[in-house]
């Protein structure tokens, strides 16, 4: 797909999403919290990375809550200041250490979380404003999640939490992209099969 289309495709998903109503994005987001929390690799994971939401994405505010009421690890991430396109993981205790970051999103403060410069989350939830049938996401073009996955020194499980309409049946694939195992909507649980 050519990168016009490409950035089409982002304007036209963002919109939809940050115009979703407020009772849909509650309600769904605590369908697909259900749903991931059916799976045991997810609900006994001892160390996450999960995202804060932005923008009407699927809320994890709750998951933060139940991790860490299990004893589990929550890693944040937090985007490098000046270092377009790098990200790195912050343990995180409590909604204290949290303020203000980049991009207007709500990050770890790294005066108060700690830096994990070698993360080794067993799950982490990747966001993304699509994803297809084969666990390729279409991202905010920033290439975060592109550079901070491939540096990951563990093979976590990827899981990409959507709302019903950010499922594709394909999107455009760059030769870095990197998939998700699992698509998990309101609706459904998609398990990605890899093809030899």
């Amino acid at each position: 797909m050519q990168e016009p289309n490409k950035n089409l495709l982002r304007r036209t998903l963002r919109d939809r999403r940050q115009n979703l109503h407020p009772d849909v994005v509650r309600e769904d987001s605590a369908r697909i919290r259900e749903h991931l929390l059916t799976l045991d690799r997810i609900r006994t994971a001892r160390s996450v990375m999960l995202y804060l939401p932005a923008w009407g994405e699927v809320d994890t505010w709750p998951l933060l809550d139940h991790f860490w009421a299990g004893g589990s690890e929550v890693l944040l991430p937090r985007c490098c200041n000046g270092r377009p396109g790098i990200m790195e993981a912050y343990a995180v205790t409590s909604r204290d250490e949290l303020g203000p970051g980049c991009f207007g999103l709500i990050e770890p403060r790294s005066d108060l979380a700690r830096l994990t410069p070698a993360p080794e989350p067993e799950v982490i939830l990747v966001p993304a404003l699509a994803f297809d049938r084969r666990g390729y996401r279409l991202g905010f073009g920033g290439g975060y999640y592109d550079r901070f996955l491939p540096s990951l020194t563990c093979s976590p499980w990827l899981v990409g939490p959507a709302y019903g309409f950010q499922l594709l049946d394909e999107v455009p694939v760059e030769p870095w992209d990197c998939p998700v195992q699992l698509v998990v909507t309101p609706e459904s649980i998609l398990h990605i099969t890899t093809e030899t």
